[in-house]
């Protein structure tokens, strides 16, 4: 049976892609963590190969090589939908922010590109009316939170609502209360924004202060359901990687902020949600 694509409105998440210096370690330690399994397939903008992760059969994400001589800490990349990856990507330079690959076709079912924020966080640009995206919010092992950890979380609010049409508002607490790095920072001053397209919810901004890791600067950070907040972060030291901030509970459910063997980020969260 063939699976009907449904298609995402303009700045939605709808794929994650990691580059990783060992992608071998880094499949080994996200199919402990989450049970993920892997099937081969070319990736965006590289001769390298990248591995697609499978859960239960469905693509939840990627991984794959971190070029060559690239001098950059390994992160998770949400690619955000667009109508025209051309247009969004001409839009992103005219907003001020910068396109590093793309775009371009690839496997003649996609156009991607790679870009950033004004305030220098990566995420791609995706456009496509004939390929799934990456299964979220379907229970343990799906990602179900995407967020902008940045300075000031109203000094990128245009530039996604230009750039993608997407509406922010001020929120409440949510899954990514606390400091970019878990320090927080005396001298933070909080923003917290939910951006939403068509009235959808589709992820956040959280403005950060001086809690913003100097090390990293602006990034997007994942929010992967797990059945135990707990043991999940233990599991993550068991595997090689940190904890950077110990599991407590929000309004949304408990969550962790951690990073794999290379550093990555990403958190893990239990909501309680049964996944469909």
């Amino acid at each position: 049976m063939t699976e009907a694509v449904a298609r995402h409105a303009p700045g939605t998440p709808s794929w994650l892609s990691l580059l990783a210096h060992d992608p071998a370690a880094s499949q080994e330690f996200y199919h402990e963590l989450f049970g993920w399994d892997y099937r081969r397939g070319p990736g965006p903008g590289s001769a390298d190969p990248h591995f697609r992760a499978l859960l239960d059969g469905n693509e939840v994400a990627c991984i794959g090589q971190m070029p060559r001589g690239r001098q950059c800490l390994p992160a998770w990349l949400p690619y955000l939908s667009a109508d025209d990856a051309d247009k969004a990507a001409e839009l992103v330079r005219l907003c001020g922010g910068t396109v590093g690959v793309g775009p371009l076709d690839m496997e003649g079912t996609m156009r991607v590109a790679i870009a950033a924020d004004p305030a220098g966080a990566s995420f791609g640009i995706r456009q496509t009316d004939t390929r799934p995206g990456a299964r979220m919010g379907g229970g343990a092992g799906t990602v179900v939170w995407n967020e902008l950890i940045t300075h000031r979380a109203s000094a990128v609010e245009k530039f996604y609502r230009t750039v993608f049409g997407l509406e922010a508002e001020p929120a409440g607490e949510y899954p990514g209360a606390g400091g970019g790095d878990g320090s927080g920072g005396a001298d933070a001053e909080p923003e917290r924004l939910t951006l939403t397209a068509h009235g959808r919810i589709v992820g956040g901004v959280h403005g950060v202060g001086d809690g913003l890791p100097h090390d990293r600067g602006s990034h997007w950070l994942m929010y992967v359901e797990v059945d135990d907040t707990d043991a999940a972060a233990r599991r993550v030291t068991e595997l090689g990687g940190r904890v950077l901030l110990p599991p407590h509970d929000t309004p949304y459910g408990r969550t962790a902020r951690v990073a794999d063997r290379e550093g990555a980020p990403f958190a893990v969260v239990h909501t309680g949600r049964r996944g469909s």
